[in-house]
């Protein structure tokens, strides 16, 4: 007898305002509010039991409304401070779908909006290979543009002594083993761990989901706006 298909939850946590980037989440961005490539996305993952935004701007509840998106609650004040944390807006949202509607779910996955360029169909690949290796999370990555191996820290009199280790001198860029960062665009992980580990990087059982470098664009900075407006205009979004 086959498994029910899980019940998923997708939450797109967008605080009102930005430090680095005024209004960040509604200002426009190749003609739509940031968000709303988020929003847009999500929509077309057919996975998806529901899309949740989590705000506490009444502007980005009407976007969500207006794209049929479910934002039943302005976000509390508490959750909204510089030093909560993403756990915490999650928590707080599946708890109130929980307490409100008797909604439960068994993985959540969080898309944040500064990741325009993540389309549905990475979105549900990752979701994809969360069911296919009965992961416990998934964590999407991108191939480092540079390699760490040519990075160190610098001393004060700006020595560089030591700076490359002895094995990477000499060697091209090529020849080095390929490491991958984080871009923030995808976190999936079950809810039972998501909320007895308080993190997305569950213990064990954790699987990468690679992306290319253009869709990992990931915005926090105005030099960041820039560039991912003129590569969506190339790759036309």
């Amino acid at each position: 007898m086959n498994k029910p298909f899980p019940k998923i939850l997708c939450l797109i946590p967008a605080r009102k305002g930005s430090k680095r980037l005024a209004d960040k989440n509604i200002r426009l961005i190749n003609g739509k509010p940031l968000i709303s490539w988020t929003i847009e996305s999500a929509v077309q993952v057919k996975s998806f039991t529901k899309v949740l935004v989590s705000t506490d701007d009444d502007r980005i509840l009407e976007i969500a409304k207006t794209n049929g998106i479910a934002a039943p609650f302005k976000r509390p004040e508490e959750y909204c401070q510089d030093s909560t944390s993403t756990f915490e807006v999650v928590k707080h949202g599946l708890e109130f779908l929980s307490e409100k509607y008797n909604e439960t779910y068994d993985i959540v996955v969080l898309l944040q909006p500064t990741s325009p360029l993540r389309t549905s169909e990475s979105i549900e690949s990752a979701i994809q290979l969360m069911l296919s290796k009965n992961a416990t999370a998934v964590v999407s990555v991108t191939a480092c543009e540079h390699s760490p191996l040519w990075s160190n820290t610098i001393e004060a009199d700006l020595s560089m002594n030591h700076f490359l280790r002895d094995e990477v001198k000499n060697k091209r860029s090529q020849d080095l083993p390929e490491f991958f960062r984080l871009n923030g665009a995808i976190y999936i992980c079950k809810v039972k761990d998501l909320l007895e580990q308080k993190t997305f990087f569950v213990k064990e059982n954790i699987f990468a989901y690679k992306m290319t470098n253009e869709e990992s664009v990931d915005i926090d900075t105005e030099l960041d706006f820039i560039a991912a407006e003129i590569l969506m205009k190339r790759l036309n979004y």
